[in-house]
């Protein structure tokens, strides 16, 4: 052996050794005991576009952390690796690239584009699995999934058809969030809230009675004032209870709109009086529900203001604010304007601002759903249980609150929704089962003039289903028989251990874990696709700062293992694990850690110098003759039984930290 460990001449051998000789391939046919004892770790699907960053690192080291453990205790172990399409992300990178050659996906047609993305998926796609594969991942790569192979196909089209037949799916209009940019509907997930420096417009709004009485609205975005449909106080409020029953004209344009109570108004906030503009705000949206208000638009998907804006029509939103505050302060009707600092959302990808914009959608109803993940999660013996522990309050309170889920994307990258419309009864056939194939005919007129609905599914459907669409749903596969855990949501753990980890990260609780919980739970008759949910935090730099490329202090991971390794990488990760804590990374610890590790390589060196020396051929347990042991021999041993039982405590209760601090001292 070397005299120092040289990480970038042994690991990659090391590596090539462990794949070839089938070490992290898991048993599907196995019964009786074997049967009960597997254990199951499904990774996070990383996205095709994606290169390694910390938070890959991170949690590379965390899942081989437990799935190697679970295979020493004598588990069936399978560590489900893949990749996601990445609808949006993928689509951007693709229309860039077809841009500089001096086209465009429009020009290329739907078909073309799909196709060029595809070239481009098996010239580039494979990078991150690779990358993946040099810090060691123990993955049962021979079943790796990518959310458009055809397994996730048929598990999209059986799930889309049995929730739009149990009344569960369905098209319709409602408030969503609008990437003019992207001219999409996007997730909240892809909304980055920016901090800006605004003003609130103090904005008197006439009673329509004629008396010359008025009440002042504030708000931050008076080029909204235009789609207004009602002015809401809240009922206890007594400075407006003169005005209880009445309507106002809403400025700059003349219509008369009533004045509504409604408990949601903070009567602290503001002046009070609360502008109600369904088509371009969440909450204002759910009040014209509750009240049966008509709903109006003023900012088209093109980010402009339309016709009903008059002579403001064609301008962007955002530009035109600061020319509508001169004409109502030139009509008398700003009453004052004062600085106003908020959080304003952006598209992730483009950097335009996200419109709240009314448009006709499809949509999942969660509130079922949302159910079982609540009871799921609820008592003291809870099937699913979280760590740390307190991310449940989250868990709750996100599906106490839910709301339909907008699942259609306008896009041509992805899984095309399996719906088609009818020209001649405009009614929509969806087949009954992904075994039938695409109808010719309407199921409802017989015509047969279908098309099919031209959005595609939200990336995040696709990998709702990934825990049960990776196994072989909704086939009784071999798979889905021995890996899908058996505890159903409704009961206790009664003591059971987990037979499946879902380890990510805490950003996407609620946009794909609940997401998992609430599909795979219904598809499998009640059972979850995990028991236990461990949350790691984001990684960022010694200064606990996060990094970005602008901050300059990105530490890119694949340099770091060039110079030091990945298994020193990894043990500064796992070190700076704790459960709730970010990992600010600091390299002199990386260095640290690199050195225990050369130490480890010297040690080993060293014991198996004397082993040869002595003409030790075989291992031999010393436990089965303690008797001829001395007494450091002996002590040797206890210490190490005792570290043995505190490393399995730890990772018992998902402190990997922990366990390395064990190993460590």
């Amino acid at each position: 052996m070397d005299s120092s460990y040289n990480p970038s001449s042994f690991e990659p051998k090391i590596y090539e050794k462990w794949e070839e000789s089938g070490a992290f391939a898991a048993k599907t046919e196995v019964s009786g005991h074997d049967k009960a004892k597997t254990f199951l770790i499904t990774m996070p699907p990383p996205n095709v576009t994606g290169v390694l960053h910390m938070g890959h690192a991170l949690f590379v080291s965390i899942q081989d952390t437990f799935a190697r453990w679970k295979r020493m205790q004598g588990y069936n172990t399978l560590w489900l690796p893949g990749s996601d399409h990445a609808g949006i992300a993928t689509q951007v990178m693709v229309e860039r690239q077809v841009e500089s050659e001096g086209t465009s996906r429009v020009k290329l047609g739907r078909e073309a584009f799909v196709k060029r993305i595809w070239e481009w998926k098996e010239e580039y796609g494979g990078t991150i699995q690779d990358q993946i594969r040099s810090l060691g991942a123990s993955c049962d790569w021979d079943r790796e999934l990518f959310t458009l192979d055809d397994k996730s196909s048929r598990a999209v089209r059986e799930s889309f058809a049995r929730l739009y037949h149990d009344g569960l799916i369905y098209r319709g209009e409602r408030i969503v969030n609008w990437s003019s940019g992207l001219q999409t509907a996007i997730s909240d997930l892809e909304v980055e809230q920016r901090p800006v420096q605004g003003a609130f417009y103090h904005v008197k709004y006439l009673l329509a009675d004629g008396s010359g009485d008025s009440l002042t609205v504030a708000t931050t975005r008076p080029e909204t004032i235009f789609a207004d449909v009602a002015v809401a106080v809240h009922p206890e409020d007594e400075r407006f209870k003169k005005f209880h029953g009445k309507d106002v004209i809403v400025p700059l344009t003349g219509r008369h709109v009533p004045i509504i109570l409604d408990d949601y108004v903070d009567k602290e906030f503001g002046t009070g009086a609360l502008k109600i503009t369904p088509g371009h705000d969440v909450n204002d949206w759910a009040i014209g529900q509750r009240h049966g208000l008509t709903t109006l638009t003023t900012i088209g998907k093109d980010g402009k203001l339309n016709e009903i804006a008059g002579e403001f029509a064609g301008m962007v939103a955002a530009h035109s604010r600061k020319r509508i505050a001169e004409k109502l302060k030139a009509d008398g009707l700003l009453v004052k304007e004062e600085k106003h600092n908020y959080e304003l959302g952006y598209c992730q990808r483009t950097g335009v601002v996200v419109e709240p914009l009314v448009s006709i959608q499809w949509f999942v109803k969660m509130k079922t759903l949302a159910d079982k993940a609540i009871t799921a999660a609820s008592g003291e013996d809870a099937a699913l249980r979280f760590y740390p522990d307190y991310w449940k309050k989250t868990w709750f309170e996100w599906h106490n609150n839910i709301q339909d889920w907008c699942i259609s994307r306008q896009l041509w990258w992805g899984h095309r929704i399996p719906a088609w419309h009818c020209a001649k009864c405009e009614k929509i056939t969806v087949p009954k089962s992904y075994k039938d194939a695409d109808p010719s005919v309407c199921s409802h007129c017989g015509s047969p003039s279908l098309n099919q609905d031209p959005d595609v599914l939200d990336t995040w459907y696709s990998s709702g289903l990934w825990p049960i669409s990776t196994l072989g749903w909704p086939e009784k596969t071999p798979e889905l028989e021995t890996f899908y855990p058996t505890l159903r949501f409704d009961e206790a753990r009664g003591g059971k251990e987990a037979r499946a980890l879902m380890e990510t990260g805490s950003d996407i609780l609620t946009f794909w874990v609940s997401r998992m919980v609430t599909m795979c739970t219904h598809f499998m008759d009640g059972k979850l696709p995990f028991e236990d949910v461990y949350l790691h935090a984001m990684v960022r730099d010694e200064k606990g700062q996060k990094m970005s490329k602008t901050k300059g202090n990105v530490v890119d991971p694949l340099d770091v293992t060039e110079k030091h390794g990945a298994d020193a990488l990894r043990l500064t990760l796992i070190a700076l694990s704790g459960q709730g804590r970010n990992v600010n990374l600091d390299l002199k610890r990386l260095e640290g850690y690199s050195a225990f590790i050369n130490k480890l390589w010297n040690a080993s060196r060293f014991a198996l110098m004397q082993l040869e020396e002595k003409g030790v051929k075989s291992y031999q347990d010393p436990l089965k003759d303690t008797g001829s042991l001395d007494f450091v021999d002996r002590w040797l041993l206890s210490e190490l039984e005792a570290t043995v039982q505190k490393v399995n405590s730890d990772l018992t209760n998902y402190r990997p930290d922990a366990a390395f601090q064990a190993i460590y001292q």
